[in-house]
């Protein structure tokens, strides 16, 4: 029975559990908060966790109670060798009371911690309560822990963790330092496992980890018993298509093909992908939110560039994401990402998942096709910055005509005012022209009757009110 006990198979979620501080992946905004809160001496009577599945919430709770109650810590971090991190590790500290709330939300249920909460710590410094789950508990069970959370006694500190914050009443978490862990990045997740594999000696495809990192959606927990189901399935070496077929998953190549597929408005190529998807069975809304996810990096990548914490991919992804970000202006990329988002919301509701994505995706495509106002404009600028200045087309003068005597001039006719005698004289429209050749007509006198005409003239009444300042001084036929 020794024997077996020694040789039995430990979960690899449970066998790399982190131990410190330094060992949590992803939360580094908590750590480094509960790690000065530990130096200086400032540690507050309750903390709440709050974040999704799998992310480190029950974790950083016994390595927060271990560093509390070690005896010999390095630092701020627990040494993991004394008797009180052993038995808290272990789960068989009389010090530290872990209760799942759960399956204990009842008034009876949180009796024993109140009761506790009178006596001194047995063998460590403080006594600790970590209720998991603490959103499940009943209203009358908080309010029966509201006064003891309240006022504490100096050696009692509470820890609770949820994977719903907005169910746990605001006096609760008033009177608590509360602490939003997130997700995991995906290439934090494949660092992890690739350490892993290392220590355990399986030979995996860089691929392949990245397939369970997005596999996990951001929980290291799954990624590690999604590796160690691989792991039992295909023993010591495992590739892409291994981790794909357990998840359903489409390969990181076909998916940055089916991206550049939108970007470059080839329909056919779309229509084939979605095709060869779904006919392998792949997991169609998974495959629309990792587009969705996609396209996001794509549009960082473009805005900040590769060198930012905000780019969730790996350095093969970067690669991929310079490429095509030379495909496509932002502004497109940014209307594509639009409408995948509103097929996401579609896809909820739709029965037909692959016609739905397919009628998107070709939409999205002509989207990152057609140029978009802004892109016109920002051309029509250039166009008129590069344009020399064209220098106005010198219109030809006409020879003015002399007043007419007898009569004033029409009310339509434009007509200069006189200038005044300081200024100088009005200059003619053109200088007096030469002698005509002998085979020429001479020129005459207009007669009174042809000038009246002449000044009546409409088109000539037009044509003089392009030139301000001149008037008419002879005229001729």
């Amino acid at each position: 029975m020794e024997g077996n006990e020694q040789t039995a198979h430990v979960a690899l979620p449970l066998k790399y559990r982190p131990m410190t501080f330094e060992d949590v992946v992803g939360q580094e905004h908590v750590t480094r908060t509960l790690r000065n809160a530990l130096e200086s001496g400032r540690v507050a009577n309750a903390y709440l966790f709050i974040g999704p599945r799998g992310i480190g919430k029950t974790t950083l709770s016994r390595i927060f109670a271990k560093a509390l109650n070690c005896t010999n810590p390095k630092g701020v971090e627990p040494c993991g060798e004394c008797e009180n991190c052993v038995q808290i590790a272990a789960g068989r500290s009389i010090d530290v009371v872990e209760l799942d709330a759960a399956s204990h939300n009842k008034v009876e249920d949180v009796r024993p911690i109140i009761e506790a909460v009178q006596f001194k710590p047995a063998s460590s410094k403080y006594k600790i309560f970590i209720i998991d789950e603490c959103h499940m508990l009943t209203a009358s069970a908080w309010n029966a822990l509201l006064k003891t959370l309240e006022e504490p006694p100096p050696y009692v500190r509470f820890v609770f963790a949820t994977t719903e914050g907005d169910k746990v009443l605001d006096t609760i978490v008033s009177r608590c330092q509360r602490f939003d862990l997130r997700r995991i990045q995906t290439h934090q997740i494949a660092e992890r496992l690739r350490y892993i594999c290392g220590k355990e000696g399986i030979d995996a495809e860089e691929d392949a980890l990245l397939a369970i990192a997005r596999g996990a959606e951001g929980g290291m927990r799954d990624a590690l018993s999604s590796l160690d189901q691989l792991i039992a399935f295909k023993g010591m070496k495992i590739t892409e298509e291994d981790a794909l077929g357990v998840f359903g998953l489409v390969s990181r190549s076909a998916l940055e093909g089916l991206a550049g597929a939108v970007l470059k408005g080839d329909a056919a190529a779309i229509l084939r992908a979605v095709e060869a998807f779904d006919s392998a069975g792949k997991n169609m809304r998974r495959l629309a939110s990792e587009l969705m996810q996609h396209f996001r990096n794509l549009l960082v990548y473009q805005t900040l560039g590769g060198a930012t914490t905000g780019l969730e991919a790996t350095p093969e992804q970067v690669k991929t994401l310079a490429e095509q970000a030379k495909l496509c202006d932002s502004s497109r990329i940014f209307r594509v990402a639009d409408q995948l988002a509103a097929m996401e919301d579609k896809l909820r509701h739709v029965l037909s998942v692959r016609t739905l994505i397919e009628m998107t995706l070709i939409r999205a495509s002509r989207l990152a096709t057609v140029a978009s106002i802004e892109e016109l404009m920002r051309a029509v600028r250039a166009l008129r910055a590069a344009q020399p200045a064209v220098p106005p087309t010198p219109v030809a003068p006409v020879a003015p005509a002399a007043p007419r005597p007898a009569s004033p001039a029409p009310a339509h006719a434009v007509m200069a005012p006189a200038p005044s005698p300081a200024a100088a004289p009005a200059p003619q429209l053109r200088p007096p022209a030469a002698a005509p050749a002998p085979d020429q007509p001479q020129s005459r006198d207009l007669t009174p009757e042809e000038q009246r005409q002449m000044l009546d003239d409409r088109r000539l009444n037009d044509f003089m009110g392009i030139f301000k300042g001149a008037k008419i001084t002879d005229m001729k036929k």
